[in-house]
C-alpha cells in the first residue's frame, strides 16, 4: 500500500473515531436536597457530689459549687434558648442553683434557682456550633431551717427551645 493510501486510509479513521466521540449520549438526573431544623445540647458529665457542710458561727451555712461541667451547643436555628429544670423539687429551704457559660451568641441569666417549671439559661442564640467547653456551674445553698438532708439526687434537664 501506498504512502498515501496509508494516510488516507488512517485520515478515515480518525474522522470515523471523531464522529464516534461527537456522537456521545448524555443523560440528566435531579438531585433532592434538605437541611433540618437542628437543635443539639451535650453535657461532659455529671458534677462532683455538692454537700453544704460548713458554716461561720452565726452565719447561714456556706453554699457549695461545682464548675467542672461544661456542655456544647449546635443549631442552625435563630432566637433560640436554653431552659433547664430538675425532675423534683428540692427539700424545703435547700435551693439548687445554676449558672450557665453563654455560648459564642447569646446572653445567659446569670444564677438561677431549678425547680421542676423551666427557667430561661441562656437567650438569644443564633446560628451557633460552640463546642468550646461552655461552663456550668451548680451551686446548693441551705438555710439552717433546713436541718439535716440525707444524701440525694436531682435530674437537670438543659432544653433548647425557641425563643420568646
Amino acid at each position: 500500500m501506498s504512502k498515501l493510501g496509508i494516510i488516507s486510509l488512517t485520515f478515515v479513521f480518525l474522522l470515523a473515531l471523531t464522529n464516534l466521540l461527537i456522537a456521545a449520549s448524555s443523560d440528566t438526573q435531579t438531585v433532592s436536597f434538605s437541611v433540618s431544623s437542628i437543635d443539639e445540647i451535650s453535657v461532659s458529665g455529671d458534677p462532683a457530689a455538692l454537700c453544704v457542710d460548713t458554716a461561720t458561727a452565726g452565719s447561714e451555712p456556706d453554699d457549695d459549687t461545682d464548675a467542672t461541667t461544661t456542655y456544647a451547643i449546635t443549631t442552625n436555628n435563630t432566637n433560640r434558648k436554653i431552659t433547664g429544670a430538675i425532675d423534683s423539687n428540692m427539700p424545703a429551704n435547700v435551693s439548687l442553683e445554676i449558672n450557665l457559660v453563654a455560648p459564642t451568641v447569646g446572653s445567659s441569666a446569670g444564677d438561677m434557682t431549678l425547680s421542676t417549671t423551666a427557667e430561661d439559661l441562656v437567650t438569644g442564640i443564633t446560628q451557633v456550633a460552640d463546642g468550646s467547653g461552655n461552663t456550668i456551674t451548680y451551686t446548693l445553698s441551705a438555710t439552717v431551717a433546713a436541718g439535716i438532708v440525707a444524701s440525694d439526687t436531682r435530674t437537670v434537664t438543659l432544653t433548647i427551645a425557641a425563643g420568646s
